[in-house]
């Protein structure tokens, strides 16, 4: 197993090259997904990568759907690299721990996004108007602070280099169909609240998460990655704190130190310390042995 920011799968015609991705075509029904260990904050990909993180991130996907399948299938066909078909076997180094062979799906045009804490665009959107993208809060609330019942906050899918927009579940409706939007909803809300009642059991509060869901044959599934430290804000339990910004076991850290340099948000981004990039691999790890019991071997 070795670090990995770009992949060359010769095998299999390539798909596209995302933030952390690359997406290869295997045949007419089944994708390859490769997640590298290239990072990006604000829209913007860093110089250097954060090592294994790509590793991570496909384990612990792994290990929530396993953990959803009763709930709503998902498209892993297989995730196991021995097993794959044998024109991949020259990439067999790159390929273990992140990579998996899926079902090809029609993804939805929005992002689904679950809210149990008062935190991050949600947060700023209370303290301006009250509530949250159409959910009206009680007022007083402090920043961090649990909402009474998790709430349901989609968002539009943008290109790379621009922002999502969230919007109302209205607008979702109208984006998916009335229906689509019912059944995300459900689904969503409902892996949420499994992930928010294990995770208390391991000393982590998800405050807020971002599910994918698309159709395979007609049926819904869900896709992409699932609760990792790249899609949710991972906070302590122990050390939670109303009133102010947690410290957490996802990228936040990383976003803070870029906030704190003269930096305007756009490329190039600043280099990167061994400090910072250490700093942010052990939070990474520590999300992964949080949330599977499991030390990463690599």
């Amino acid at each position: 197993m070795k670090v990995v920011t770009r992949t060359e799968i010769s095998a299999c015609p390539l798909i596209s090259r995302g933030k952390v991705r690359d997406i290869y075509s295997v045949d007419d029904k089944s994708l390859l997904i490769v997640t590298t260990d290239r990072m990006s904050a604000f829209d913007v990909m860093m110089g250097r990568p954060i090592p294994y993180k790509g590793v991570i991130l496909n384990q612990i996907t792994l290990f929530w759907m396993d953990m959803f399948k009763d709930i709503i299938p998902n498209h892993i066909i297989e995730s196991d690299v021995s097993r794959f078909p044998a024109e991949l076997a020259p990439w067999k180094d790159e390929l273990e721990g992140r990579a998996v062979i899926v079902r090809k799906a029609k993804p939805l045009p929005i992002e689904c996004i679950v809210r149990g804490y008062l935190s991050g665009s949600g947060w700023k959107a209370y303290q301006k108007t009250g509530e949250i993208y159409g959910h009206k809060l009680p007022a007083g609330l402090r920043e961090s602070d649990k909402l009474e019942t998790a709430i349901f906050t989609p968002s539009t899918k943008a290109e790379f280099g621009f922002h999502d927009e969230n919007i109302s579940v209205a607008k979702a409706a109208e984006i998916v169909g009335a229906e689509v939007e019912e059944q995300v909803e459900k689904a969503a809300l409902a892996i949420y609240e499994r992930a928010r009642q294990y995770a208390a059991s391991r000393g982590i509060i998800v405050a807020d998460t971002k599910f994918e869901f698309g159709f395979v044959d007609g049926k819904l599934r869900l896709i992409d990655e699932v609760l990792t430290p790249d899609s949710s804000r991972f906070w302590a339990a122990d050390k939670y704190e109303p009133g102010h910004g947690q410290p957490s076991f996802d990228k936040q850290y990383l976003r803070d130190w870029l906030t704190s340099q003269p930096w305007n948000k756009q490329p190039p981004a600043p280099e990167l310390p061994d400090e910072v990039v250490d700093a942010t691999a052990a939070k990474y790890r520590e999300a992964y042995r949080m949330i599977t019991g499991r030390e990463l071997n690599v």
